[in-house]
């Protein structure tokens, strides 16, 4: 519960930021993990994501969930006209297979995303998932997504 405190909290104050330098709208197509294997839509500095999310909670076993959730984006990094910049999320998982197969999970993630050049980005984060009956996890999430300023 502690953890779910501080990212509400992390949320809040992102509009204390002057958010000036994030495009108004834009959609990414996400290649990897971070924050899922889908799509991504945002406004400003909050966004929605859905798709297919792979992690490894142990070597050579791979966890699959179903993963939709809500990011808010601050402290905006550099002069592009779509800079870089930090984040934190939160989302909700699916279970599909293994252990967590048609179970719930919560998942906490902060990060950073790097615009590289025009559209292409590579992000680098850790998420917390925790769901009833399993012990509390962390893991790091990279990713790598395309951009599209609307």
């Amino acid at each position: 519960m502690k953890q779910v405190t501080i990212l509400l909290l992390v949320f809040l104050s992102t509009t204390a930021f002057s958010q000036s330098k994030f495009s108004n709208d834009e959609i990414s197509i996400n290649g990897f993990r971070n924050p899922s294997i889908g799509v991504e839509y945002r406004h400003k500095h909050i966004s929605v994501h859905a798709g297919y999310y792979i992690t490894a909670f142990e070597s050579g076993v791979t966890t699959k969930f179903l993963k939709t959730g809500v990011t808010a984006w601050f402290l905006p990094v550099g002069k592009k006209e779509n800079p870089s910049s930090f984040y934190a999320g939160v989302s909700f998982l699916r279970g599909i297979n293994l252990e967590y197969k048609d179970e719930n999970a919560l998942g906490m993630e902060v990060g950073f995303r790097w615009m590289v050049w025009k559209g292409l980005n590579l992000r680098i984060g850790a998420i917390g998932v925790a769901a009833k009956g399993h012990d509390f996890k962390i893991n790091p999430t990279p990713g790598i997504s395309y951009s599209f300023f609307l």
